[in-house]
C-alpha cells in the first residue's frame, strides 16, 4: 500500500544537500518509517485519534508531514499542522489553530475563505482580501474576546468543512502548563464530538504525555491510539546515507554511518545534522570515513559556541553547577544522592532539587527513566570539552 502511495507524491526541487536538517521536503529524503507511516496512515483513515511519543528530535514532526504529503491524505483530507510549543495560555492555542486554518486555506480561494468566515464570525474583522482575492490573517491575542466562543467556532467550521479534516498538534503537552482551568477537558469535549476530523497529539515529554492518555483521572484517558516512535534502525541509515553520496559521486562507509548513530543514539536529528556536514566535506569522488567525524562535529559544535557560552553566562550559579555536573555524567541517576552532590562538588540536595525543577521546565535537560541528561547533545559536548 506504502509503495503505491509514494509513487503518486509530486516530486520537488532538488536540494544540495541531500540531508535535511529543518522542515521536510520529499519522501525522496526521508529515511525509512515506513512501518510507522503506514500505523499512522491506517489510524487515520479508520477514524482514530493517535498520540505521537517520542523523545524531541526523533522526526515527528517529519513522520507527520511526509503522512500529509502522501496522495491518498492530500486528495481525500484538509491536513493541519501546529506546534504549540511556543504557547502559553488557551488564548495563543486559538491563535496558532486559526493561523494554521487560514494558511491551509489559501489556495483553495476565495469561496474557501468565505465558507471559514461565515462560520468563524469572531476572527472576522481580522481577515481580508486584495484586489487579486488573497486573504490576509491580522487577528491578535487581543481580537480573541471570548476563547470558549472562538474555539466553539473554529471546531464548527471543522466540523462542516468541505473535506475530513486532520489535525496533527505538536508538542501538546504543552496545554498541561496552560494557566487556564479544565483546558484538557474542553478540548477532550471538543475533540470528541467532531466527527469530521481526526487528530494527532504529538508530544516529547514522555512522562507529562503518558499521564495525559494513560491516567484514569484525565480527560483523555483511552481516548487514542499510541505510536511510540523509536530510533530509526542503524541498517536503514546506512542504505539511506549511501544512496544519497552515490547519487552525488561521493561515497560514504557503512562504520561512518555506524559511528554518528552510536554517538549520537540514534536521534534523527543529530545524525541527519552530521551527514550534511560530512557530505558537505567530501568532495565529488572522495570517501567519507570515520576519521573525517570529529572534524564535522567540532563544526557544528563551534557554530553553536556564542549561544551555548551565552546560555550559561545567563544562568543563575546552582543551575549552571548542575548543569554542568549533568553533562559530565552524560546519563546522571541520584542527582540528589550524597555521592552525585559530593563527586560534583555541588552545595546540597535541596539546591539540587530546586536547579533540577528549573533546568527542566527550560527545557535545558530531560528526565527520562530516572536519568537525567542535558537536552542538546551537541550542547553537552561543549560543556564538557569547556568548563
Amino acid at each position: 500500500m506504502l509503495n503505491a502511495i509514494l509513487l503518486n507524491v509530486a516530486t520537488m526541487k532538488t536540494p544540495v544537500n541531500p540531508f535535511i536538517t529543518s522542515g521536510y521536503l520529499s519522501p525522496e529524503y526521508f529515511c525509512d518509517r515506513e512501518a510507522e507511516t503506514e500505523n499512522l496512515i491506517h489510524e487515520l483513515i479508520n477514524g482514530n485519534n493517535v498520540a505521537l511519543i517520542s523523545t524531541r528530535r526523533m522526526g515527528k514532526t517529519g513522520l507527520v508531514k511526509h503522512v500529509f504529503n502522501m496522495e491518498q491524505m492530500r486528495k481525500d483530507y484538509l491536513t493541519f499542522f501546529i506546534d504549540i510549543y511556543a504557547t502559553k495560555s488557551l488564548r495563543e492555542f486559538i491563535l496558532a489553530l486559526s493561523k494554521e486554518i487560514i494558511e491551509r486555506l489559501k489556495p483553495l480561494g476565495q469561496k474557501a475563505f468565505e465558507g471559514f468566515i461565515s462560520i468563524v464570525k469572531s476572527l472576522q474583522a481580522g481577515i481580508s482580501f486584495d484586489v487579486a482575492g488573497v486573504p490576509s490573517f491580522n487577528v491578535g491575542l487581543n481580537d480573541i474576546v471570548s476563547e470558549t466562543a472562538t474555539l466553539d467556532e473554529l471546531f464548527q467550521y471543522l466540523m462542516n468543512a468541505g473535506k475530513p479534516c486532520i489535525i496533527a498538534i505538536d508538542e501538546f503537552q504543552q496545554i498541561a502548563a496552560y494557566p487556564e482551568t479544565n483546558v484538557e477537558a474542553l478540548l477532550r469535549t471538543h475533540v470528541q464530538h467532531c466527527s469530521n476530523a481526526c487528530f494527532i497529539f504529538a508530544g516529547s515529554q514522555r512522562h507529562t504525555m503518558g499521564n495525559m492518555f494513560l491516567s484514569a483521572s484525565r480527560p483523555f484517558y483511552q481516548s487514542v491510539s499510541m505510536i511510540y516512535l523509536e530510533a530509526i534502525p542503524v541498517g536503514k541509515y546506512i542504505t539511506f546515507a549511501q544512496k544519497h553520496f552515490e547519487k552525488n559521486k561521493k561515497k560514504i562507509s557503512s562504520q561512518a554511518v555506524i559511528e554518528i548513530y552510536d554517538q549520537f543514539e540514534g536521534i534523527t536529528w543529530y545524525v541527519q545534522k552530521l551527514l550534511n556536514m560530512l557530505f558537505s566535506n567530501t568532495q565529488s569522488g572522495e570517501t567519507c570515513d570515520v576519521d573525517m567525524i570529529p572534524a564535522a562535529v567540532d563544526q557544528v559544535v563551534n557554530s553553536f559556541r556564542y549561544v551555548y557560552a551565552e546560555i550559561l553566562f545567563r544562568l543563575p550559579e546552582k543551575q549552571k553547577e548542575l548543569l554542568i555536573a549533568i553533562a559530565k555524567a552524560k546519563d546522571a541517576e541520584a542527582i540528589t544522592s550524597a555521592e552525585f552532590i559530593r563527586k560534583y562538588k555541588l552545595t546540597s540536595a535541596s539546591s539540587v532539587q530546586a536547579a533540577q525543577r528549573v533546568l527542566l521546565e527550560k527545557d535545558y535537560i530531560t528526565n527520562e527513566n530516572g536519568k537525567y541528561k542535558v537536552y542538546d547533545l551537541f550542547f553537552r559536548m561543549w560543556i564538557v570539552e569547556n568548563c
